[in-house]
C-alpha cells in the first residue's frame, strides 16, 4: 500500500512540475549587450531575477537600457510570458544594474523625425467569443509616440493569444501620400506554427495624433486553407487618391480537394482627419 502511495505522490509531484513550466513569447527574447527601451510606465528594477526581490529602482518609459545576461527564470503574467534580465543603465552621471522583467520592455522601438515611437504589450483582458460564448484571453498592445520623453499620444489593439507572439515587427513606412499624414507605422506579430494567426496594425501619425486603421489578420493551414488580409494604399498599384482599400481572399478545399476561393474588400476615405467607410 506504501508503494502505492509513493507512486501516486511522485506521479502528482512530476505532473506539478510539468504543470509549473513556464515558456517566454519568442517576442521577448533580447540579446544580450545590446540596448532596449523601457515600455510600461515607470517599471520596477530588482536586487535579484524575482518579483518579491527588493526594488532599487523605477525607469519611466522610454528610458534607454543595455542588455547584460538574460536569465533563465520566466515569468508570466496573463499571456505574457518572459525572461528576467540584467541591465544597466544612466541617470544624470550615475550607471547602475539590476533585473527587469523583459515583458516591461519595448517589443520594437523607433525615431523619426525628433519623436520616439515605441511598440509593446501592455495587458491581457477577458474576453468571450460572441459567436460561441466561450471565454478567451486575448492580448493588448499599443504604439506610443513620445517628444522629449514627454508622451504625446497612445493607440491600443488586440495581439490575439499566446501561441501568436512569436516573432514580432515595428517599421516606419511612408505617408502612403494620404493627405496630411507625416508617416505610417506598422506593428506585426506571428506565431510559428501553422493554424496560428499574424496581424498587422498600420497606424497612422499626423498632427501629433495616432490614428489606428483596422487590423488586418493573415492565417493559413498548410495547402489546405487561408485566410490573407492587406491595404491598398494610394502609392500602390490600384490604389486611389486619399483612401486605403481593405483587401480580403479566403481558400479552402473542399472535400474533393477543389479550392473555393472568396474576395471581399472594402474602401475607407481618408479626409486628413479620420477615415469614414465608403
Amino acid at each position: 500500500m506504501k508503494s502505492v502511495l509513493a507512486v501516486l505522490l511522485l506521479f502528482s509531484l512530476q505532473l506539478l512540475s510539468a504543470q509549473e513550466e513556464v515558456y517566454a513569447n519568442g517576442i521577448f527574447g533580447f540579446e544580450e549587450n545590446k540596448t532596449q527601451k523601457i515600455f510600461t510606465n515607470w517599471t520596477r528594477i530588482r536586487l535579484e531575477p524575482d518579483v518579491n526581490a527588493e526594488i532599487l529602482d523605477s525607469l519611466p518609459t522610454n528610458q534607454q537600457i543595455t542588455v547584460l545576461k538574460k536569465e533563465d527564470k520566466v515569468l508570466q503574467l496573463g499571456e505574457r510570458a518572459s525572461h528576467w534580465y540584467k541591465i544597466s543603465y544612466q541617470k544624470g552621471d550615475r550607471a547602475s544594474e539590476g533585473y527587469v522583467w523583459g515583458g516591461n520592455l519595448c517589443v520594437g522601438y523607433r525615431n523619426k523625425n525628433g519623436y520616439d515611437f515605441l511598440f509593446g504589450l501592455t495587458k491581457t483582458e477577458n474576453r468571450k467569443d460572441k459567436q460561441n460564448g466561450e471565454n478567451f484571453r486575448q492580448n493588448i498592445a499599443s504604439i506610443k509616440v513620445l517628444e522629449e520623453n514627454a508622451l504625446v499620444d497612445e493607440v491600443f489593439f488586440d495581439t490575439g493569444s499566446g501561441e501568436s507572439l512569436s516573432y514580432a515587427t515595428f517599421n516606419i513606412e511612408s505617408n502612403h501620400q494620404l493627405k496630411g499624414v507625416e508617416l505610417t507605422l506598422k506593428a506585426m506579430v506571428s506565431g510559428e506554427a501553422c493554424g496560428i494567426a499574424s496581424y498587422d496594425q498600420y497606424v497612422l501619425f499626423r498632427n501629433k495624433k495616432l490614428v489606428a486603421l483596422p487590423q488586418l489578420m493573415n492565417v493559413g493551414d498548410a495547402d489546405v486553407y487561408y485566410h490573407s488580409e492587406n491595404f491598398v494604399f494610394p502609392n500602390d498599384k490600384g490604389g486611389i487618391p486619399n483612401a486605403f482599400i481593405w483587401k480580403m481572399e479566403e481558400m479552402e478545399k473542399d472535400e474533393n480537394n477543389k479550392e473555393k476561393i472568396k474576395h471581399f474588400s472594402t474602401t475607407y476615405l481618408w479626409n486628413g482627419d479620420y477615415f469614414r467607410q465608403k
